[in-house]
């Protein structure tokens, strides 16, 4: 075992790792950043979600009229189908933008009051949403939790591994409006489109 250099800034405990202290440090925030796609619920450890998991096997009960994904909760169908609907119930008193969730219309409320709750004990810097921050602590620990099944490449951020996978699959998702030529990434596009435009 390591020798213990980094402590918890809350409590002083010590650790021999970084990304140990930031593990460590959800007992204090509260923070669960792994949630299960299937009922949403959140776990601090990815260790925990996998177990959690493990219940839902063999219990899909409530499958998608539409695309058939199954859920073990009605509750859980019935956010989901709002993706194919477009139906957004929930909506800013501010500016009117609407979304599918009500946790989606609190987070954007803080784009109107400015609040950041989110901040992290690490250099202090603050954010307003808790998906945020996640993806700000890896560039301190170092932790990539997103691998490539083809190649192994790991990455901290869930779009990026997406970006990468198209190196794989050859996947085109953005095209242009004027010819119909697919690219793999926006910029790509974007780039493309001056040709159309001068």
């Amino acid at each position: 075992m390591g020798e213990k250099l980094y402590p918890c800034p809350e409590c002083g405990k010590r650790f021999s790792h970084k990304c140990y202290v930031v593990k460590h440090q959800r007992t204090h925030t509260g923070e669960k950043p792994f949630s299960c796609l299937e009922c949403g619920k959140c776990f601090t450890r990815k260790s925990n979600l996998v177990e959690h998991q493990k219940n839902h096997k063999g219990k899909k009960l409530f499958p998608c009229p539409i695309c058939r994904k199954c859920f073990t909760w009605k509750s859980s169908l019935g956010k989901h189908l709002r993706i194919h609907t477009g139906k957004k119930p929930f909506s800013c008193s501010e500016c009117g933008k609407s979304f599918t969730q009500n946790s989606y219309l609190v987070e954007h409320l803080r784009t109107h009051t400015g609040e950041k709750p989110f901040s992290c004990s690490e250099c202090g810097k603050s954010f307003n949403y808790q998906s945020s921050i996640i993806k700000h602590q890896r560039a301190h620990s170092g932790e990539k939790p997103y691998s490539c099944t083809e190649c192994g490449k790991c990455f901290s951020d869930k779009s990026n591994l997406i970006k990468h996978v198209r190196i794989h699959t050859g996947g085109k998702p953005f095209s242009c409006l004027k010819c119909g030529k697919c690219f793999p990434n926006k910029t790509s596009l974007v780039k493309h489109l001056k040709i159309h435009t001068g």
